[in-house]
């Protein structure tokens, strides 16, 4: 599996630019037609696509690639002046692929063709008419998101099935993707990838988009429906039905791709003035049976693979729950801004299971974690899955459990009078059902282990900084060469306060 990001981060790259507009013969176009698209291409054999750059493009690094740059004033729609605009990407760099773009205008549908003449090449010492017909990399959103004098890129599709986006005073962190297959798997991941997009002209005063898919992959092919949404939450509610051509061992849906390098449950290694480093620092999720779960990310020394098995999610995401910046102190990344990304399944998505992949990173450039639903039964080739979920791109007033739930889980040794090697963690609870309690309320924390770790000692004891509760465990690793799971939640004695705290320990 690879980690190389697939989208920028940090990057200034600027995008790319409409070349000409062709027409197409008039037709009504929708959901299905992409559907039926999809289902051809699954009834035939794959093709991949053959493309050899031309030469000044093969092998060009970051900076360079990053020195093309797109004209503003060529965007999509903005002579129209419309609230949404698009801008386009040059290939080059991980982006060897072009994707086809069309704009549907009523009844319309019409190619955007690449023209390189859209491009301020910089510095790089290219001919442009080398690059005529080469095709574009991917696109970007732009709107006018947080002020209404400059329209911002609010979401991108660049690499493979990858995309993301943001809401109001935030930066780009973690990312989606359209479907991962066999992720984590010795036998290597397979990276599906939008091979067309249809991008549907918004009336003067819209205030949102809607943005068609077709994927396609060795054994998948896909169709999308994205309704963009931006805001200070913003969403995306998105439509996909999948056609396999062959079985598959992993099939991921609704995938998230973030990273995690060190934080306050793994201390960083190395001398960094940065106390944490990551887009994302746990996983939550919402099951079908109303129970809130919270896993903190680690960075592990060999990949991790756990699940949770599920009926009819509520939800799930990968969450960037500290927003405090003096826990990062980096004025460039302001990972404190970062988005978190919840998925909300909409109808019912049936028995499967929410999926974690850690994978060991050795710096912050490696998307190392990823998320996704595996459904408990993938559907035979040829027979169509249907799936809806709403996308929220999440800040500071992201979802979580209404009671009250984990703000920080920190690991150090036990300490005891006389060292006894015990690990210890410290799990701090916060929310409304352990602010509102009388100052005398008994709180119990309730704890499991599984059968790699001896309990020494449970404590709780009411915070009286923030107004939750922390919980204090001593344990004893059996075997560190293995890894082991604990999992703990705060009740009285007549109900649960809080989600469940779930932590793997990954061997040493």
């Amino acid at each position: 599996m690879t980690r190389t990001r697939l989208l920028p981060r940090r990057v200034g790259v600027a995008g790319f630019a409409l070349l000409a507009i062709i027409p197409a013969a008039a037709h009504a176009f929708d959901f299905e037609e992409v559907a039926h698209r999809a289902q051809q291409l699954a009834a035939q054999p794959y093709r991949p696509q053959k493309v050899e750059l031309p030469k000044e493009l093969q092998g060009i690094d970051y900076d360079h690639y990053r020195d093309i740059r797109f004209r503003p004033d060529r965007m999509l729609w903005r002579d129209a002046k419309l609230p949404f605009e698009i801008a386009f990407f040059h290939m080059g760099l991980y982006f060897d692929q072009p994707v086809r773009v069309n704009e549907i205008d009523g009844n319309t549908v019409r190619q955007v063709r690449f023209d390189p003449s859209m491009f301020d090449y910089g510095s790089n010492r290219f001919d442009p008419q080398r690059m005529s017909g080469l095709g574009f990399a991917g696109f970007r959103v732009h709107y006018a998101l947080n002020t209404p004098k400059y329209k911002d890129e609010v979401l991108v599709f660049l690499g493979a099935s990858y995309f993301r986006a943001l809401g109001k005073g935030q930066v780009y962190g973690i990312s989606a993707r359209g479907l991962a297959i066999d992720t984590g798997l010795a036998s290597g991941e397979e990276f599906p990838r939008f091979v067309e997009f249809w991008l549907e002209r918004p009336a003067a005063n819209a205030s949102e988009l809607t943005i068609y898919a077709l994927l396609d992959s060795r054994r998948a092919s896909g169709a999308y429906r994205f309704v963009l949404r931006p805001g200070t939450e913003t969403a995306m509610d998105i439509r996909e039905r999948l056609f396999l051509r062959e079985n598959v061992s992993r099939l991921g849906i609704a995938p998230l791709t973030t990273m995690y390098f060190f934080g306050e449950n793994q201390p960083s290694k190395r001398d960094d003035y940065r106390p944490e480093v990551h887009d994302s620092d746990g996983l939550s999720i919402h099951s079908g049976t109303g129970e809130w779960i919270w896993r903190p990310l680690v960075n592990p020394k060999r990949l991790l693979v756990t699940s949770f098995a599920l009926t009819n999610p509520v939800g799930f995401g990968l969450m960037q729950r500290d927003r405090d910046f003096e826990h990062y102190e980096d004025l460039e990344a302001r990972y404190d801004l970062r988005p978190s990304a919840w998925v909300q399944p909409k109808g019912k998505w049936g028995a499967g299971r929410v999926e974690l992949v850690e994978i060991p990173s050795p710096d912050e450039t490696n998307d190392n974690i990823v998320a996704y639903w595996v459904p408990e039964v993938s559907p035979a080739p040829g027979v169509p899955l249907d799936l809806e979920y709403r996308l929220l791109w999440q800040g500071e007033n992201m979802t979580r459990p209404p009671s009250a739930w984990v703000s920080q889980t920190r690991r150090g040794r036990g300490y005891t009078r006389n060292d006894d090697g015990s690990i210890g963690m410290v799990v701090d609870f916060e929310g409304p059902a352990l602010r509102k309690l009388p100052a005398d309320t008994t709180v119990e924390g309730d704890v499991t282990v599984d059968a790699n770790a001896k309990v020494r000692e449970v404590l709780t004891q009411r915070n009286d900084v923030t107004g939750g509760w922390r919980l204090v465990l001593r344990f004893a690793r059996v075997d560190a060469a293995k890894p082991l799971e604990l999992r703990a939640y705060l009740r009285t004695r007549t109900g649960t306060l809080s989600e469940t705290w779930s932590y793997v320990l990954p061997p040493d």
